[in-house]
């Protein structure tokens, strides 16, 4: 603590800090330019981030080929047969008869397997059960093979009923119930249909069961005497053509077939593209590219106001909270004002949709789908659809519209429109982030980060100057003082010599 200006008079503390105020002029510009340079970082972040959103977009819809194969189904009974499209590029048409539905394969016990009371959750060793340690279950596979290897249960003292069910519904090939009512288990397998029968080697016929219980059951799951049925194919009449499938569930040329009941008589079904939902993400593709055009336009035009500069801690303590808000809504405005990086990626944009893709079949270009720039200069390349256009390109073929847009050729000049965008956007985020870097990047790894450590290096080395000189002016203030006392004191000796006193 310093107590200054005893014998002046002087209010020194004030004049130091108006002193120092000149003196720190040229620090208030250095923070002046950090602070612009962290706002500009920060809108290069912000517009990363939407070329990164819009990268993923046109990466995630149209350049997948499930946006343009989407198709609507009609069937004749849809009660008995459902029929969905799976990765199918063309239309299909066909009838089905059923003839019988696959089954699962079933196991049941004949006798009760614990007492009526049963607790499932209490330990099987306290309800006078006899289990073995271990038994296997096989039950026919995915692809209607016989599993030989099967899955082991494993039962030690701790187990229960319930943590038995649950360890074979979990792991094993069958779904596991036991009926508290009668007492009884029952075992289902996962997968429906029959085994094929196998040829042995002594060349007799093997008709595996689709449920084999391996192990000392008898005593626990009762299943000596078990109710078993087998497990049956799905039959049908596919065009003509009778064949059989494992599951009621199949698929044929790229769609998928749900029987659910048998027929009588054939159940016709067909395809058609649905050029709504195609329309939909073609429309939202668009959309979002003249957001992000617009943005990025917004961005280089934005009028910069040199006259407003950040404001300084001191400035803002003397200015309301609104006020400050108003000054550095100016402030931060032109920070990417006519922008190389962004100027020259809105050019390639434009470039990449504009021009014709080389070798596709149908349409080359985006106008003969009906997408075309708009004509007013002041949309700045945003792009107009011809709804009723696009709309007949999709019904007709959107396998071209597919092709247009994600064609892989060997040059650029036959890769698809979006592939092209895709390789623009990140070219132009490569070069975002090399100026300012990502949320998580080390300052020194971009360009504008390597200037900010250089503005806090010349801030640290300026306040460490403008310490030594206000320490210098409080010394020089001092040494004043002093003087002044020492003035002071000699007037007074002088004036008491000469009869001062008298």
């Amino acid at each position: 603590m310093r107590i200054t200006g005893l014998a002046s008079g002087m209010d020194t503390e004030t004049m130091i800090k108006d002193m120092m105020k000149a003196q720190r002029i040229p620090l208030d510009k250095i923070m002046q330019k950090k602070q612009y340079m962290e706002w500009q970082r920060d809108d290069y972040r912000a517009t990363n981030k939407k070329l990164f959103d819009f990268r993923n977009l046109t990466s995630d819809t149209m350049l997948r080929q499930s946006t343009y194969i989407q198709k609507t189904v009609t069937s004749s009974a849809p009660d008995e047969i459902s029929v969905k499209n799976i990765n199918s590029t063309s239309d299909f048409t066909g009838k089905i008869k059923v003839k019988q539905l696959a089954e699962a394969a079933t196991l049941q016990s004949t006798d009760r397997v614990l007492p009526s009371d049963a607790d499932l959750t209490k330990k099987l060793k306290d309800l006078n059960v006899q289990v073995p340690s271990t038994f296997t279950i096989k039950a026919i596979k995915a692809d209607g093979t016989e599993d030989k290897v099967g899955y082991v249960v494993r039962i030690d003292e701790n187990s229960t009923m319930q943590s038995v069910l649950a360890d074979i519904n979990k792991s094993s090939g069958v779904t596991a119930f036991y009926d508290s009512f009668t007492g009884k288990m029952a075992f289902t397998a996962k997968n429906s249909g029959e085994i094929a029968n196998t040829i042995g080697p002594d060349g007799t016929t093997i008709n595996p069961s689709e449920i084999v219980i391996e192990g000392d059951t008898n005593n626990f799951l009762k299943f000596d005497t078990a109710i078993a049925t087998e497990g049956k194919n799905a039959i049908f009449v596919y065009n003509g053509l009778e064949t059989q499938r494992q599951s009621n569930t199949f698929q044929i040329n790229g769609f998928e077939i749900t029987l659910k009941k048998a027929s009588e008589t054939d159940i016709t079904f067909s395809s058609a593209p649905d050029t709504d939902k195609i329309l939909e993400s073609v429309t939202k593709f668009v959309d979002e590219y003249n957001k992000l055009i617009e943005n990025l336009n917004s961005e280089i035009r934005e009028k910069k106001y040199r006259d407003f500069q950040p404001l300084s801690s001191e400035e803002k303590a003397d200015l309301k909270e609104k006020e400050i808000e108003l000054w550095e809504e100016k402030a931060k405005s032109g920070t990417l004002r006519n922008d190389s990086v962004i100027s020259s990626a809105l050019s390639q944009l434009r470039t990449a949709l504009n021009s014709a893709v080389g070798g596709v079949t149908g349409a080359d270009r985006l106008s003969e789908i009906g997408i075309k720039t708009s004509s007013n200069y002041m949309d700045n390349g945003k792009l107009v659809i011809d709804e009723a256009k696009l709309r007949k390109a999709i019904s007709d073929d959107p396998n071209q519209v597919y092709e247009l847009f994600a064609a892989d050729g060997a040059t650029d000049s036959e890769k698809g429109l979006a592939r092209r965008l895709v390789a623009t956007l990140d070219d132009t985020r490569k070069k975002v982030i090399e100026k300012a870097g990502t949320d998580t990047a080390v300052g020194t790894s971009f360009s504008l980060g390597r200037t900010l450590k250089s503005y806090d290096d010349q801030i640290t080395r300026f306040e460490a100057r403008l310490e030594m000189v206000e320490s210098r002016y409080y010394k020089q203030f001092s040494a004043m003082e002093s003087a002044i006392l020492r003035a002071n004191s000699q007037s007074s000796y002088l004036m008491n010599a000469f009869g001062g006193g008298q």
